[in-house]
């Protein structure tokens, strides 16, 4: 199983528009569409998820289109275990050493989590939540949110991470044209009823864990596993 690759390319004025189509964010290149986390040991994912990235010398910009008839979102604080939601997840570790990495997460309300480990979880390691990104983020839902009673298109997510917030990861910051990070993406889709005209999970049934590039297990702690961006200009 071999990580994907992905040119990021340079960009000047590149805004927020909730229109991953328009501006700057245009002339850049979709991601391949998202697959299970453990390859082709599953299914291909019920709903289209794929992403873009830019870059610039103040932000490493990131732009997700995720697929959902029922766009819903519970969680409203910061720092929150934003993966009981569905969500959409960034795992960023700048040197490739498999330590010293980052992860932030995002609903569909725009809250956010993220986090710094030091070390992976199966070495021992335990993330820092204390760790902020300062990203300006931007959720444009296509549809309604929290509303069972029609269909929606999907939502769409724009970040843009200040490149000091990754002056941990082992590499200078910002990049320059030709440097590689290992990057990947994971959305987090629960199965869902609706009960008393809201949307509940449904009971004792797993979340599926659609990414970028698999894993080959469940389990996004794997960085060795994660694709290659090069940074150009």
């Amino acid at each position: 199983m071999t990580p994907l690759r992905y040119d990021c390319r340079y960009v000047e004025g590149l805004q927020f528009t909730g229109d991953l189509a328009q501006g700057e964010w245009a002339s850049q290149v979709w991601s391949s569409d998202f697959v299970d986390i453990e390859g082709d040991l599953k299914p291909i994912p019920t709903y289209r998820t794929r992403v873009k990235m830019a870059w610039d010398e103040s932000y490493f910009y990131i732009g997700a289109e995720l697929e959902e008839p029922h766009v819903w979102a519970t969680l409203t604080e910061h720092d929150s275990v934003i993966f009981q939601d569905n969500d959409f997840e960034v795992f960023i570790d700048p040197d490739g050493d498999a330590a010293r990495y980052f992860e932030f997460e995002i609903n569909a309300l725009n809250t956010t989590w993220d986090l710094f480990l030091p070390k992976a979880y199966r070495d021992q390691g335990s993330a820092d939540n204390s760790w902020e990104t300062y990203a300006k983020t931007k959720v444009t839902v296509h549809g309604t949110l929290n509303n069972p009673d029609d269909l929606d298109e999907g939502w769409t997510v724009e970040i843009a991470f200040p490149w000091e917030c990754f002056s941990e990861g082992g590499m200078p910051v910002p990049p320059v044209a030709g440097d590689v990070w290992r990057v990947n993406f994971s959305r987090v889709e629960w199965d869902i009823a609706v009960v008393d005209g809201s949307y509940a999970k449904i009971p004792n049934r797993p979340e599926h864990n659609w990414v970028w590039t698999p894993q080959g297990v469940v389990d996004m702690h794997q960085p060795e596993m994660w694709g290659f961006v090069q940074f150009v200009r």
